[in-house]
């Protein structure tokens, strides 16, 4: 049998379009045997916060009224909400960390986070987690 594939996945923006693109290709990535780990820095911890991952937008440097258009046409096409895809991987086995060092800049709590997420280990995730990866994809 072949060894299971390592997937590192970051996402460090809280654009919804770019972290609706790292979700899904973690979900496909997970669903096709991949061991997943999703790492959220910087400004994408937001989207594994509790209050804001709801909050987020698609291009938020556009005008208004093709921010909706977007959004509208996402809502159309029924596709899932980050929350809905977090949801998704916590229960079939990805990894979901946030940034430590981000936790305190944002002065979040522990329980300010979804289920599901825990804090990545500063001493070793880059050396178990990143450096171990077959693929590390950025978002």
């Amino acid at each position: 049998m072949a060894k299971n594939k390592k997937a590192s996945i970051m996402i460090f923006h809280d654009e919804l379009c770019l972290v609706f693109n790292g979700l899904m290709t973690a979900i496909s990535l997970l669903r096709a045997g991949a061991e997943v780990t999703v790492f959220f820095g910087s400004r994408g911890i937001n989207a594994v916060h509790r209050e804001k991952v709801g909050g987020l937008v698609c291009l938020p440097d556009q005008p208004a009224e093709v921010q909706k258009k977007v959004m509208a046409r996402m809502e159309a096409m029924n596709l899932p909400t980050p929350e809905e895809m977090l949801f998704m991987l916590h229960m079939e086995g990805a990894r979901l960390l946030a940034c430590p060092l981000n936790k305190n800049v944002f002065e979040f709590k522990d329980d300010d986070f979804i289920e599901g997420v825990s804090l990545a280990d500063p001493a070793t995730y880059y050396t178990e987690i990143v450096m171990q990866a077959d693929m590390n994809l950025v978002f």
